[in-house]
């Protein structure tokens, strides 16, 4: 069969501090090549939907499979969807990826028949067996992770090994677009998978069914040794998590003399827990670390269910800088915050040296915030739900919000980018740009044309066409297994030792599932 495999467009942060390489849908594309299909990819954040009807025409595929990881992109591949199969009847379009695994029947319920199914949970364990069973005609809801208007078919399943499945990076036509800050270009690349915590306002282990699983040391070198950017985002929801695993990979890397440079993300308590780890790292070419801090007091902190006090987030701080490494924080936003509240945080910001990020409290379909939360939304268009626009209501009158919310994101307008910025990078953007690397030049003057409160509260003015169905009345109780995509499979699902696995209970609050 011939597969066409599509991401949507950027989103709005996206537009301004990175555009990241789409792994996720080169894995699937990739699983889907070494079934015997071929497969073409096209990437949105980079190329028009023109190019993409131009593509369907000339390529004429027989499936099309649709990025669906991010909430507000779901209008934009229902409007494609629609297109498509008014244009091209027989093609079978099939949705996958993070988000849409836990919406599934409200997306096919919103496409109207245009999509024949979803595919929910891991794409790549699933997409071989799926085009197999379209092409040879049988029911598709045999296939794990189906998901149609008819029914669903068995859970959906894990790749066998992590070390057994490689994305298909040269299908992807614009590698250079790809970069995140300084490290322009940049590939992406996943050195494990799932997350063993359990924060309130995170998708990441309702939908891994809190399972972690690593890659082999020598694979991941295989891969870095193939990949020709410099830069290397490793895509991993807490990296490092396991000391053995973290040091072996770069000793791997060490003996082979890899030279990359890393950017990555990690939790504070386990900065200090692997400080040997992430110092070899910052000796292997480790530049940027990014850590989710969430909150600056103890009442946020406990609130997004993350047991690591102010004290530890502070000294993980201090111990990256002393590596010389530079930091990102993000900070959320809660809707409840007031003038008062944003000057304090500001004043914050403005005194540390840190690049810091401010995001909007945002329920999202799998986490526990949503089903606390859902009833309260203040709108039900998916295009809003990026973390960057308030969806709940606010203490502030809407407009006064943005206001105070831009400008507290300005900071990191003020301290890291613009003019002062390049004076600052001066001798990094004129290597890149010798090189035809534009994308961080072009970033610093862009942040003032996407974020500007006029324009986010014009987003809700917008008609929506697809709308969230209105949710049921908040329960008391939520059964925390009934949010998972892959169903819990306990302590064996975890590729931790025993101490590892101890520090993580000890740093989460949620039951032992």
């Amino acid at each position: 069969m011939k597969v066409l495999a599509v991401h949507p467009s950027a989103l709005m942060y996206t537009k301004v501090f990175l555009r990241l390489e789409p792994l996720g849908l080169e894995l699937v594309a990739g699983a889907a090549r070494d079934a015997g299909h071929d497969v073409r990819i096209i990437d949105l954040q980079v190329e028009t939907h023109k190019d993409y009807w131009k593509l369907v025409h000339d390529f004429q595929p027989d499936a099309v499979c649709f990025s669906g990881s991010y909430l507000a992109n779901v209008p934009e591949i229902i409007d494609l969807c629609r297109a498509t199969r008014l244009h091209y009847p027989n093609i079978f379009q099939f949705i996958g990826g993070h988000s849409v695994s836990f919406i599934a029947r409200d997306v096919l319920a919103l496409s109207e028949g245009a999509v024949n199914c979803i595919l929910k949970g891991e794409g790549d364990a699933s997409v071989g067996t799926l085009l197999k069973a379209v092409e040879d005609g049988t029911d598709i809801l045999e296939v794990p992770g189906v998901v149609t208007m008819d029914g669903e078919g068995p859970p959906p399943t894990f790749v066998k090994s992590l070390d057994d499945i490689r994305p298909a990076r040269d299908l992807l036509r614009h590698r250079n677009k790809y970069f995140i800050g300084t490290l322009d270009p940049a590939a992406s690349i996943e050195f494990a998978r799932g997350c063993p915590w359990d924060c309130t306002f995170c998708s990441a282990w309702t939908f891994y069914g809190r399972s972690y699983r690593t890659a082999s040391p020598q694979v991941i070198a295989d891969e870095l040794e193939e990949i020709k950017e410099p830069g290397i985002f490793i895509v991993d929801d807490v990296a490092f998590v396991h000391e053995e695993h973290g040091m072996a990979i770069a000793n791997e890397i060490k003996k082979r003399g890899i030279k990359k440079e890393y950017y990555l993300e990690t939790r504070a308590d386990v900065l200090l827990r692997n400080k040997d780890v992430f110092k070899v790292w910052s000796e292997i070419g480790l530049s940027y670390i990014f850590i989710g801090m969430e909150a600056v007091d103890e009442e946020g902190l406990k609130q997004f269910r993350k047991r690591v006090s102010l004290d530890k987030n502070f000294e993980a701080l201090e111990y990256a800088r002393s590596l010389g490494l530079i930091v990102a924080i993000n900070i959320i936003a809660d809707p409840d915050w007031d003038r008062s509240r944003f000057e304090a945080v500001r004043q914050w910001c403005l005194e540390i040296p840190e690049i810091v990020n401010i995001s909007v409290t945002t329920p999202y379909p799998g986490t526990e915030i949503w089903h606390r939360e859902a009833r309260r939304l203040t709108t039900r268009d998916y295009r809003l739900f990026d973390i960057q626009h308030a969806v709940l209501p606010t203490k502030l009158p809407l407009p006064e919000f943005y206001e105070e919310l831009v400008k507290t994101q300005q900071v990191l307008n003020t301290k890291h980018m613009g003019w002062q910025a390049l004076k600052d990078t001066a001798g990094i953007a004129g290597r890149l740009l010798l090189k035809g690397q534009t994308n961080f030049v072009k970033m610093l003057w862009k942040f003032n044309s996407v974020f500007n409160p006029k324009l986010q509260l014009a987003d809700h003015m917008r008609k929506a066409r697809y709308l969230m169905p209105i949710q049921p009345d908040v329960v008391k109780s939520i059964d925390r297994k009934d949010l998972y995509v892959h169903g819990p499979g306990g302590r064996k699902t975890r590729a931790l030792d025993d101490k590892t696995e101890k520090f993580v209970d000890e740093t989460r609050m949620g039951e032992n599932v």
